[in-house]
């Protein structure tokens, strides 16, 4: 065999004998591993029929195919780092958000239980429409990831223009929308001893929607250049302030008049004023971030990105509007039940988020992940985020069903004094746990699919599993059946399990083709 012969095969064998062991044949985990397993047999082969041929070569080749096999083994435990690198700070943040979504109930709480109940009628109605924004910021993250990791900074920040203009449009829509719901408020079957202190509450809340919306436009272009640690200070900062400004405005404390929800309220609005502000501060202030401020002023517009990000934006706003909206479905329904329900419900759903916030940190790291490897056209790697990100989320879910089953009595009585809502809240431990495993798997793929920037079918998922099987699941299982509150949170587990397994399909579907 002649010299160059032998180096031609060892170039040519040496590249298809790694392509095999480390992509396999085939697209799923089986035939992977089956590719996997036949790259060894090959590479066996292949060292049996050259030994004799070139002694020195075959070592090589020996020593090459021991390192990718033991490389093999740690793909996932790379893919989970990653995960946490960018996830952990998101969490941070998130668990900041819960810090002061229990400070604030639990102070108004305490403050009455018509104010608790009357907090559990706005924020769940207004859940939806804040969802509906966010969603509509999540659009930005995949196209945003895939350019970045293509370090095209120009473009970054037309599209962030592009974006700005959009999502403001949109929350002054959700505006419009929440101010015809104000000024039908008591048409609503709510108690009418909560009336006079859900309206100015409700007026508050209104001035908050475009806020939220720019926070979060600002907020998904830093997670989507990787940097999750700005969004999580000025989150921790921001919430600092809130749970500040409840102590004084709720109670009177320092000086400040006696408020009750209203200075809750205030307090909020404040908060989320500030998050807004320092965001866009940060954008267009840092040094670092100088290319992405320069091309957003100059709006040089990229052809097509406004019509793209409609159509990554629309879809996920509707299926977070849909899938909150049956919160604020069934909010109205635990108001049709009693104070005592509505109270119970409300505790019950912010315990919830704290399950929600984890599972949206590790979904948010997830679809930035497998933004970046599909902006690179790496669909292997795209499966393998999805796999390690759903692993995570459930890890998780199952410590944080453990958590609320030892210690929710210790939870619950933070947010009441009342025996009967404390006793009735404790009822629905079991059922949340069904409920947040559910809403781990649906988080979890809904965020890889996210990431592809196929989102069209969350439409048509979301308006089955919250229209056509929740909501009147909820109203059946409550009502007719006489399950009361426990019966809308089974609801919750039957259409969140059906959306996770739908969002699996489709993205399994989208990324099954390529390397």
């Amino acid at each position: 065999m002649s010299i160059n012969n032998v180096s031609h095969n060892r170039c040519f064998l040496g590249f298809n004998c790694r392509f095999l062991l480390l992509f396999g044949a085939s697209n799923d985990i089986i035939d992977t591993m089956s590719g996997s397993l036949q790259g060894e047999a090959l590479y066996t082969a292949i060292e049996g029929d050259l030994y004799k041929k070139n002694e020195d070569f075959c070592v090589n080749l020996h020593f090459q195919k021991q390192r990718i096999m033991k490389s093999q083994p740690n793909t996932y435990i790379k893919t989970y780092k990653n995960i946490l690198r960018l996830g952990l700070p998101i969490l941070i943040g998130q668990l900041g958000t819960i810090v002061v979504g229990f400070a604030d109930n639990i102070m108004v709480g305490h403050y009455s239980t018509e104010a608790l109940a009357s907090a559990s009628f706005v924020n769940n109605l207004f859940n939806c429409g804040l969802f509906a924004c966010l969603g509509f910021t999540y659009g930005i993250t995949p196209i945003v990831a895939s350019l970045f990791s293509r370090k095209m900074d120009n473009e970054i920040g037309s599209t962030m223009r592009s974006a700005v203009k959009l999502n403001v449009a949109f929350s002054l829509a959700v505006t419009l929308i929440m101010t015809i719901f104000f000024l039908n408020v008591e048409r609503m079957g709510q108690p009418e001893e909560l009336i006079p202190i859900i309206k100015p509450y409700f007026m508050i809340y209104l001035a908050g929607v475009v806020p939220v919306s720019l926070f979060n436009v600002f907020a998904q272009w830093s997670y989507a250049i990787n940097n999750t640690r700005m969004p999580m200070w000025i989150i921790l900062g921001a919430n600092a302030l809130n749970i500040i400004g409840n102590y004084m405005l709720i109670y009177g404390n320092w000086g400040m008049p006696e408020m009750g929800l209203t200075g809750a309220g205030v307090s909020t609005l404040t908060a989320r004023l500030l998050s807004a502000g320092l965001m866009m501060g940060a954008f267009f202030g840092r040094k670092r971030y100088a290319s992405y401020a320069k091309a957003f002023m100059r709006g040089v517009p990229v052809r097509g990105m406004a019509r793209k990000l409609n159509r990554t934006s629309w879809p996920v706003a509707v299926q977070m509007g849909l899938e909150s909206g049956s919160f604020t479905f069934a909010a109205i329904v635990a108001g049709w039940l009693g104070t005592i329900e509505l109270a119970s419900f409300q505790i019950i759903v912010i315990v919830g988020m704290l399950g929600f916030c984890l599972y949206y940190s590790v979904g948010s790291a997830t679809s930035v992940l497998v933004a970046n490897a599909c902006g690179l056209n790496d669909t292997r790697e795209m499966r393998r985020i999805a796999f390690g990100g759903y692993h995570v989320t459930i890890a998780i879910g199952t410590v944080s069903s453990l958590a609320f089953i030892f210690g929710g009595r210790f939870l619950i009585s933070a947010f009441t004094t009342d025996p009967a809502v404390l006793a009735m809240t404790m009822t629905l431990i079991i059922p949340l746990v069904l409920y947040q495993l559910g809403d781990a798997t649906q988080i979890s793929f809904a965020n890889a699919l996210r990431g592809t920037s196929n989102v069209m079918p969350m439409l048509w998922i979301a308006f089955v599993s919250y229209v056509i099987i929740g909501a009147p699941a909820t109203y059946l299982l409550a009502i007719p059946a006489g399950m009361g509150v426990t019966g809308i949170i089974l609801s919750f587990s039957a259409s969140l399990f059906f959306a996770g397994g739908c969002f699996a399909y489709f993205f399994f579907r989208t990324v099954r083709g390529g390397n």
